[in-house]
């Protein structure tokens, strides 16, 4: 009976090592909180996000393994937030270091040309906020990326608090798996 409390024991010690090696190294879960992301994202949608493409930070160390690739415009993206570093944010990215950004009657403009990318030119951006107020261009720095809600009316994003480090980007957003009726990839 002892023998058999212990590998009972056992299995599970292994079942929660792997799980929590999972979650660290190569996919976690998210639920979203608000509108930000509408219709990319619907409020109570449940993302699976992919660590391994832009490389797993290595958890109370600042490590970052190599990843598959770097992020590029347009997809989403869960990062921490430079406004509140205890929480995770879930954003389309719009810009990327070196990239001069302005956003003009609700269109996004890089590099003086208007963003023809279906999955940011469908939106209207509106210009508010320190980062993107009044027209102006911006330029993106080096090793920093800029992000926006798909819902720019209710979206805290880099047009408010401005760039986002490298260093804080999680992963990528893949697929919804919950609930049911919206199970898909994320575009």
């Amino acid at each position: 009976m002892r023998r058999i409390l212990i590998l009972i024991v056992i299995s599970i010690l292994i079942l929660f090592a792997a799980f929590a090696f999972i979650s660290i190294f190569f996919m976690q879960t998210y639920k979203i909180p608000t509108t930000s992301m509408v219709p990319t994202l619907m409020p109570g949608d449940k993302i699976a996000v992919n660590k391994i493409v832009y490389g797993p930070r290595i958890p109370f160390v600042s490590v970052r393994l190599p990843g598959l690739k770097k992020p590029t415009r347009g997809e989403v993206v869960v990062f921490i937030s430079p406004a509140d570093r205890s929480k995770a944010y879930v954003k389309r990215l719009v810009a990327v270091p070196g990239e001069r950004l302005s956003i003009k009657d609700g269109n996004v403009y890089i590099n003086g040309k208007i963003m023809v990318d279906p999955r940011i030119a469908r939106n209207y951006y509106y210009s508010q906020g320190d980062y993107a107020k009044g027209n102006k261009e911006i330029v993106v720095p080096e090793g920093k990326y800029f992000f926006m809600g798909d819902n720019s009316i209710s979206s805290l994003d880099s047009r408010f608090w401005g760039f986002v480090d490298g260093r804080d980007i999680v992963g990528k957003a893949i697929f919804i798996w919950w609930p049911p009726k919206r199970i898909g990839m994320i575009e």
